[in-house]
């Protein structure tokens, strides 16, 4: 069991919309949202726009499956973990801890009964926490109390435990349903920018 103290958690995940105001505030560009370490691999790297973006003339592309669509504006933008957190900083702000979107999924009100799902239709309302992208978190990746190694594949988590993954919740449109729960964790490396991975952030 783990103490969850109050916060405050967006109702729905970022939106390109919201993101492409961070890039026209010059969010890449402004070295303070940047750990030293983001700061070197994004300039390394080149980035200056989320991944699954593109350019053609004036417009904003999205990078779809099967096809190039206009930017859809309202669609949870899909980022890497160090993209995610200097926008976090940009509004002043944070990514979730593991535990926070636990109980955004998992809570009801006071004396409220634990939900089954979490839809958002009511309190604490907070939307979309299962399917429409990964949720980056800021833990990091490490193992419960208890854990211990599947037999079949002991290294399917262990060898991440390494301080360099952070925790992601969720599960996006193109997970296995058999993963699409809020109790499933999944991980990657914060400059890892090919994985359908939105977010939120929070007020502690």
């Amino acid at each position: 069991e783990v103490a969850v103290n109050e916060f405050a958690i967006d109702n729905y995940n970022v939106t390109n919309h919201d993101f492409l105001r961070f890039m026209q505030a010059g969010g890449y560009e402004n070295r303070s949202l940047w750990s030293d370490e983001a700061w070197a691999w994004k300039t390394k790297e080149g980035v200056d726009h989320p991944m699954f973006w593109g350019r053609e003339g004036n417009l904003w592309i999205y990078r779809a499956m099967f096809g190039e669509i206009r930017l859809p504006q309202e669609w949870p933008v899909y980022v890497s973990h160090a993209e995610a957190t200097a926008y976090a900083k940009w509004l002043g702000r944070k990514l979730p801890t593991e535990a926070q979107f636990h109980r955004a999924a998992y809570g009801a009100p006071e004396g409220g009964k634990e939900r089954s799902y979490p839809w958002g239709e009511e309190a604490p309302g907070v939307h979309d926490l299962v399917g429409n992208g990964w949720e980056w978190t800021r833990t990091e990746f490490a193992p419960f109390p208890g854990f211990t190694p599947m037999p079949f594949y002991p290294g399917y988590s262990a060898n991440f435990f390494d301080g360099k993954h952070y925790v992601m919740k969720g599960g996006s449109p193109r997970t296995a349903r058999c993963m699409l729960r809020r109790s499933f964790r999944n991980w990657f490396q914060p400059h890892y920018p090919y994985a359908y991975a939105t977010f939120r952030c929070v007020e502690d």
